[in-house]
Formats: C-alpha cells, sequence, structure tokens
C-alpha cells in the first residue's frame, strides 16, 4: 500500500470531537477519500443533523459498525471512540484486512496491568499491545510505515508533554528525578459526552484541578521517557481545566543537570533535535507560545526560560487538543504509513484570532 496515490478511509466515532475533526480534515486531504462514517449510538441518521457546519461538505448517512461492510469500501479505519471501545473492534477489523489508527487510548500502554489499573477497563490482548507502534512522529517516525497494522496514537496531554521534554531529557540537560508538568486543557479534552464537569456553568469563569496523582496519561509520559532515557522515569502530572474550547498548555519544570545553560542553548538544542519536522516551532529565547498561536493547527509551539537563581528551567508547549492532539497526528501517522510527506494535508496556518 505504500506510496499508493489515494486510500479510501473509514472513520468510527464520527460523532465525537475528534471524529468530526478527522471529517474536516480529511475532507481537505489530497489523497485521502472517505468512504465510511460509522456511528455505534445513532447509525442511519443524516451526518448533518448533528453538524450542520458540514452542510454541502460532508452527505450522507451514519453507518453502523461492521466491519465486513467498513472493509469492502475502505483500506484504513480511525477509531475515535472512547477508551475500551477499540479493545473490542480494533481486533475485528485487523482481522478483515484494514489498517488500524486507534486514536482512544487503548493501545498506548504496553502492560496489560498498567493499562488496568489507570483506566480500570479490560485490556487489549498483550501481543496486539506489543505489536501496536505508538506513533509519536516527530520521535519515532521512523517506526511508522507501510508494514504497521496498528498505530497507536499518543495521547493530547502526553503529545504536549512529551515534544517538551524529550529532547533534553535525551540529551541528559535535566534530573529526571525533578521533574513536574503543569498541563490545562480546554473543555473539548473531555470530549462531547454530557457531564458535569463540563456543562457551562460549571466551566465559565472557573478554573479547576482535576484527576491529581490519577491521570490516565501519566503511564504513557512515563513510558515515553523512560523508552528515551534508558532508565525509569517518574513524573508529577497535575492537570487543570480551563473555560476555552480548544487547547493545552503544558508547562514543566526540572533542574537543569551539571553545568549550567542559557535560554539559548535549549533553543538550538530543540532546533537540531526537531530539524526538518514541520511540526514543531521552537521560539527564539524571551518569547514564549500562546495556546491561540496554535488554534485549529497540527504545530507544537515550545519556549524556555531557564532560572539561574534556582537552576531550573521551565518548558512550555503548546497544542491544539483537537488536532495535533487527536486527528490532526493521526493523519501524519496516515501520511507516515503510506509514505507520503508527513505534512500532506495539514500544512494549514493557525485560526487568529
Amino acid at each position: 500500500m505504500k506510496n499508493k496515490k489515494t486510500i479510501r478511509a473509514a472513520i468510527v466515532g464520527a460523532t465525537g470531537y475528534g471524529g468530526v475533526e478527522l471529517i474536516r480534515l480529511l475532507q481537505a486531504h489530497p489523497r485521502v477519500e472517505i468512504t465510511s462514517v460509522i456511528s455505534s449510538t445513532n447509525p442511519g441518521a443524516e451526518i448533518i443533523q448533528g453538524f450542520p457546519h458540514l452542510t454541502n461538505i460532508m452527505l450522507g448517512t451514519l453507518d453502523a459498525v461492521d466491519p465486513q461492510l467498513i472493509a469492502s469500501k475502505a483500506d484504513v479505519v480511525f477509531l475515535a471512540t472512547p477508551a475500551g471501545v477499540a479493545v473490542e473492534l480494533a481486533p475485528q477489523f485487523l482481522q478483515v484486512g484494514l489498517k488500524v489508527i486507534d486514536i482512544s487510548g487503548d493501545y498506548r500502554l504496553k502492560s496489560p496491568e498498567l493499562y488496568e489499573k489507570w483506566y480500570k477497563r479490560t485490556p487489549a490482548d498483550a501481543a496486539l499491545l506489543e505489536e501496536a507502534v505508538y506513533g509519536l512522529c516527530e520521535v519515532w517516525g521512523m517506526e511508522v510505515n507501510d508494514t504497521v497494522r496498528l498505530l497507536s496514537n499518543p495521547g493530547c496531554f502526553p503529545t504536549a508533554i512529551l515534544l517538551g521534554l524529550i529532547p533534553a531529557v535525551a540529551a541528559g540537560w535535566i534530573d529526571l528525578n525533578t521533574i513536574i508538568i503543569d498541563a490545562k486543557s480546554g473543555v473539548s479534552g473531555a470530549g462531547r459526552g454530557l457531564s458535569l464537569s463540563s456543562h457551562f456553568a460549571e466551566v465559565n469563569e472557573n478554573f479547576s484541578a482535576y484527576k491529581l496523582n490519577k491521570h490516565q496519561h501519566i503511564p504513557e509520559i512515563e513510558q515515553a521517557l523512560t523508552r528515551v532515557a534508558g532508565k525509569p522515569v517518574v513524573t508529577t502530572l497535575t492537570t487543570h481545566l480551563v473555560p476555552m474550547n480548544r487547547g493545552i498548555m503544558a508547562t514543566m519544570y526540572a533542574s537543569v543537570a551539571e553545568e549550567a545553560r542559557t535560554d539559548a542553548d535549549f533553543v538550538n538544542l530543540y532546533n537540531q533535535y526537531y530539524e526538518d519536522r514541520p511540526f514543531v516551532r521552537v521560539r527564539k529565547a524571551g518569547t514564549w507560545p500562546a495556546t491561540k498561536h496554535v488554534t485549529g493547527s497540527n504545530y507544537c509551539d515550545i519556549g524556555f526560560a531557564v532560572d539561574e537563581r534556582t537552576g531550573r528551567v521551565t518548558i512550555i508547549s503548546v497544542i491544539d487538543n483537537v488536532v495535533k492532539g487527536a486527528a490532526g497526528q493521526a493523519i501524519q501517522n496516515l501520511n507516515l504509513m503510506m509514505g507520503w510527506d508527513e505534512s500532506t494535508g495539514l500544512m494549514f496556518a493557525p485560526m487568529y484570532p
């Protein structure tokens, strides 16, 4: 399938924020045709009933989950589903010959025991967990190729956090025992389902921390950092909900290891690490990114501040959680799987203001 001119794509979970964002982005992709959009909760309904903004853009009705039927008209399926669903669906789609890109998180952790502990759900088959390729494109993109059957798309918080930390970890520039992560997300990160915590009156004019020391993305972050460092890494992550639709800002603190470093040193290190990676933009010394700078785009912007007084560095990383943290990165992985330029269909400017 490598370098195939065009491919046919199906989207399961098309009525969630990640699924509808896949529709928006894939509609503009020059080498992808959306042939099926699937919903287990509302099959048979017209797409524009729930998403009027797709009028004259995406027509047709929502299909039911039928692996054989979907495989008859698609080459790859995106699983934009809640946690626990892909555990059941991915094996069925693989069995009928489809490539699977899972956005849900069911195949990110290599340890079934860790998944069960942090997600409170039955884990996927251990063999499939081992087979799944973790698609953090800027770090392990070389592993994403046409031989991959099952691709695990990184989580939104881990994407921002890992892109912000990994170059410094790989270079040995920070003390691994001192990493503290303070991350904030817009409300869309909680998904489209209704809950008390996402009601307007609960979120508006409010700022709250949640899942302290229990967020399911903690083991994913530690798994990736351990892989880079070559030894176990344990972190502290505090997540916050902020009253905006989209965006993640991850602020990381760590002690600078051994010799003193400057802002310019970190800028140079990160520019070298992410050289030729189109979606990471490293800020010049003394300037820092904001979530508005990446809204609606597949970019991750990173900035630094070294405090010579305390010997610590502050690393700020921002992404759009629905694009780079979900649908956009999934398409970036699809491009790599197909042997296309990773930026195909994704080189659009952020929305502003």
